[in-house]
Order: structure tokens, then sequence, then C-alpha cells
């Protein structure tokens, strides 16, 4: 039976994904594999072995899975940044990809206003502080 307070939950949920995808910050592996500067040789990139080896995570939306722009060194390739799989080894085991998404997407107080992902090549280190944050908090709130 849906309650009054799941139906919103569930709207609020939807009204989220739907900012997600509209932010323009995800990308299907083909179009990875399309921007200029990946390499096309097959040690080097193919986005699904990423997410296989937990560098990188996905979100599944109506079928189609995408991979955060903001989770890949334009510098590397287009690889996925280093500090990308120490975060999702962080986050695993409390977030699915969406979570993550979430999470990479908000604004965080513990980075002081900023989103994590704005952080992504000037601050990696303070973003896996605020992943252990994230975690304590769930843990313990």
């Amino acid at each position: 039976m849906n309650t009054p307070n799941s139906l919103r939950e569930t709207e609020m949920e939807a009204k989220a994904r739907r900012a997600v995808m509209e932010s323009g910050d995800w990308l299907t592996a083909a179009e990875i594999l399309q921007l200029h500067g990946v390499s096309s040789r097959s040690d080097c990139a193919q986005p699904a072995q990423w997410k296989q080896q937990g560098d990188i995570f996905t979100i599944n939306d109506h079928g189609t899975e995408y991979y955060p722009a903001f989770g890949l060194e334009k510098e590397a390739g287009y690889r996925p940044y280093r500090v990308m799989s120490k975060i999702i080894d962080i986050l695993k085991d409390h977030k699915d990809g969406w979570g993550m998404a979430f999470w990479f997407q908000s604004v965080n107080s513990y980075l002081g206003g900023l989103r994590p992902q704005d952080l992504m090549a000037t601050d990696p280190n303070l973003i896996i502080d605020a992943a252990f944050d994230e975690v304590l908090g769930i843990n313990h709130g």
C-alpha cells in the first residue's frame, strides 16, 4: 500500500533522477569512445572494463548505462580520475550508482558548499575525506 509519504518520496526521487540526467554530465560508452583524444587501443579505452574494475560507476536510465563525464580526466585521454576508484570503494556498500550520482552532484557542506564533482581535478583528497564523512553519517546518523 502506498502512503502519501512513499508517493512523495517516489516523486522526489524521480525529480532528482531527471535533474541528474538533465545536467549533461553523463555519457554512454559509445560517446566516451568518440571523445577527441580517446585512444582506440583496447587496453586504454574500455568503459565497461573500468566499471568492472571499480574505476568508475554508472547509472542506468531507461535501459541505457551512463558514465559520469566529471569522472573522466581529459588530460589522461578521458580515463577515470584515479581518485574515483577510492571514492567508489568508500561509498559502494552504502550507495548504488544513482546514490553516488546524487552525492557527486549535490552541494556538500563538508566541501564548503561545493559539489564533489567540482573538486575532482583540484582536490581529490578532500573528496575522499567528504566520502568518509558521508559514510560515517550514514552509519551513525
